[in-house]
């Protein structure tokens, strides 16, 4: 039998083998060289390196299966300092997240060596000077976010060269001058907005929103027209005073007839029928507010309950709220009606207020709309809902039915809505919400959803909702609204809840348990995004959660999912990537492949219990790791 190799054939492979494993091993003792040169110059936080590891162990540093430094990620790490020019030595690397650190200077200008890399995240430092022309050699650049810090000059044209650009953003920086005409097709996401930029928007981003450009001195679409009009041509001295006499005629016109009809008006105006909420804040019932505010907001006014529920309630006979639970009836119907009342907002099931009794016992007065069941069925519903007893369940604490007025009173929640967390204020004074506070609110929601559920195969929440999660002071979830959706007529359930709606779901009166699941992984999505879900009402701007979430995931971009809030903590990486999946698969297209609400209590108190961990293990931790 003949050998497989010649003698001499062997010895030829044997170097080969031998060059190509030396080549592999110089190639890592580069990338570790050039990864402790890097950590020797930015301060911060101890990473937990083992110098006796392969860099490929360390956190924050994943290899590719060539053993390789592919991406880097040290999000809201404490890093200080400049980056030394070692960085370019990690010639394969493809994605850098630096965001969030007090990282300062230039960009060292070994960048330009990092020719494979596909995503620089450097927003949320301190870097600082003009955008250097090395950066626009990176011919492979997909992401670039250069948010938030202090880089000045001009916006380049050299842009252009980057033609696989998809993500542009350049916001919160001292960028001066106009938007050039960026002609790269893949460029999807842009922002220069707060600069100091004048000049007109290219066309190319006039389908753009107007966020992406507010804080300049910009004009053209989406902004305010250049020159005061579309076609930036100025109006003539003519047409300037025709617009004036006509603007003229036609106030004169109209407070000719505004004051015919008050006259006709005036002698049945003391007859008019009140609304609960009162006539002088008609203008705030109008309001769409999904969400339930704290009791320090200041733009709802104070007036009286006793408008049409006190006049319907005698004229049909003698009516009076309906309690539940044990405990002691401090108040009741004419209590409540003489109660100051503030509005509070439009949810889905009606107006929604906050009552201050002559007491001082502060409570939430839900009046429904559009109800389309008999008495009997109501009052059957409200025993069911007032029967529900759980730590996390907004109680049912009693109600009101007559012919032509439905009120629910519950317990004031004074924090608010998740909604309102999560979205009303975004500004520089936010608090952000961490990792700890959003975990425990899924938690709660979650028990309190599968608490629901183990009462009957027939209940369902049938309204999952951020704004339908409501707080305490101390930030617990407490779920409301639940058992409304089967009150109201289906022409009255607006799109407003349509992205939390569960693909099968065509009533929204008919919502099944696999269906409360869906909503709540959108819920959970919303969580730790911190997006919210497409509300054609509410929120113009907001997104198909679940398919967007996938899209990412599927490119293998998972951490670019997560709201950037959540990044400033770290350690919990893993625990969100598994409440991030946990979420995906209660949002499935079919329902039998979504976990039971019991599961996903289970497994989001598994993740709890392992972040909790996780941060004891670091309070413990030691100097004796790089």
């Amino acid at each position: 039998m003949k050998p497989l190799l010649s003698p001499l054939a062997f010895i030829v492979f044997s170097i080969l083998a031998a060059t190509f494993l030396s080549s592999v091993d110089s190639d890592l003792a580069s990338d570790r060289a050039a990864l402790l040169a890097l950590r020797s110059a930015i301060g911060g936080r101890t990473q937990l390196w083992n110098r006796s590891d392969s860099p490929c162990k360390w956190v924050g540093v994943y290899c590719s299966k060539q053993e390789r430094v592919v991406l880097l990620r040290f999000p809201g790490m404490g890093l200080s300092g400049q980056l030394p020019a070692a960085i370019g030595n990690l010639t394969e690397l493809q994605t850098l997240s630096l965001r969030f650190n007090a990282l300062s200077g230039p960009l060292p200008p070994d960048f330009a060596k990092l020719s494979n890399l596909r995503n620089l995240y450097l927003q949320g430092n301190n870097f600082s000077g003009e955008i250097p022309g090395f950066l626009f050699t990176l011919g492979n650049l997909i992401r670039l976010n250069l948010a938030s810090n202090n880089f000045s000059g001009t916006i380049s044209s050299d842009f252009n060269k980057l033609t696989r650009l998809g993500t542009l953003y350049l916001q919160e920086n001292h960028f001066t001058g106009s938007i050039p005409d960026l002609r790269v097709p893949s460029l999807q996401q842009f922002n220069v907005s707060f600069n100091a930029l004048n000049g007109s928007i290219p066309k190319r981003f006039s389908g753009m929103p107007k966020s992406a450009f507010e804080g300049n001195s910009l004009c053209g679409k989406p902004l305010v027209p250049c020159n005061g009009t579309d076609s930036g041509h100025k109006l003539s001295g003519g047409a300037i005073a025709g617009i004036v006499i006509g603007s003229v005629i036609g106030f004169l016109i109209i407070l000719a007839l505004l004051i015919c009809l008050c006259r006709r008006k005036t002698d049945d105006k003391q007859t008019r029928t009140k609304d609960i909420a009162p006539s002088s804040t008609a203008k705030q019932t109008e309001i769409e507010i999904p969400t339930q505010k704290s009791a320090g907001d200041s733009d709802n006014t104070s007036s009286s309950f006793s408008g049409a529920v006190k006049s319907e309630s005698k004229s049909s006979g003698a009516k009076s709220l309906v309690f539940f639970g044990k405990g002691e009836r401090v108040f009741d119907l004419e209590d409540l009606l003489r109660a100051s009342a503030e509005v509070l907002g439009k949810g889905t099931f009606g107006t929604a207020y906050k009552a201050t009794l002559e007491m001082g016992i502060l409570v939430a007065v839900k009046r429904l709309k559009d109800v389309t069941v008999s008495e009997k069925e109501f009052r059957e519903k409200m025993e069911v809902v007032g029967a529900m007893d759980h730590e996390n369940l907004v109680p049912l604490r009693a109600y009101y039915f007559s012919r032509d007025e439905k009120l629910l009173v519950y317990d004031y929640m004074p924090m608010g809505s998740l909604s309102a967390l999560l979205h009303g204020n975004r500004g520089a004074g936010r608090t952000p919400l961490n990792w700890e506070t959003r975990s425990g609110i899924a938690l709660g929601a979650a028990r309190a959803i599968a608490y629901l559920h183990s009462k009957g195969a027939a209940n369902s929440h049938g309204n999952i909702k951020s704004s339908n999660v409501l707080l305490t002071k101390s930030y617990e979830a407490r779920v409301s609204d639940f058992g409304l959706a089967h009150l109201a007529s289906p022409s009255s359930t607006p799109n407003r809840i349509d992205g939390y709606r569960a693909p099968e779901v065509t009533d929204a009166r008919k919502v099944s348990q696999k269906a409360d699941v869906y909503s709540f992984g959108v819920l959970l999505l919303e969580l730790l995004t911190g997006k919210a879900p497409t509300q054609a009402l509410l929120n113009e701007e907001g997104v198909d959660l679940p398919r967007w979430v996938q899209s990412v995931v599927k490119e293998e971009w998972t951490a670019e999912v997560f709201d950037l809030e959540l990044l400033r903590y770290q350690n919990v990486e893993e625990e969100m990537v598994q409440l991030l999946q946990l979420a995906i698969n209660c949002t499935a297209q079919y329902p039998d492949n979504r976990p039971s609400m019991a599961e996903v209590g289970s497994q989001i108190e598994e993740i709890c219990r392992s972040s909790l961990q996780h941060g004891q293990l670091q309070d413990l931790g030691n100097g004796s790791s790089l």
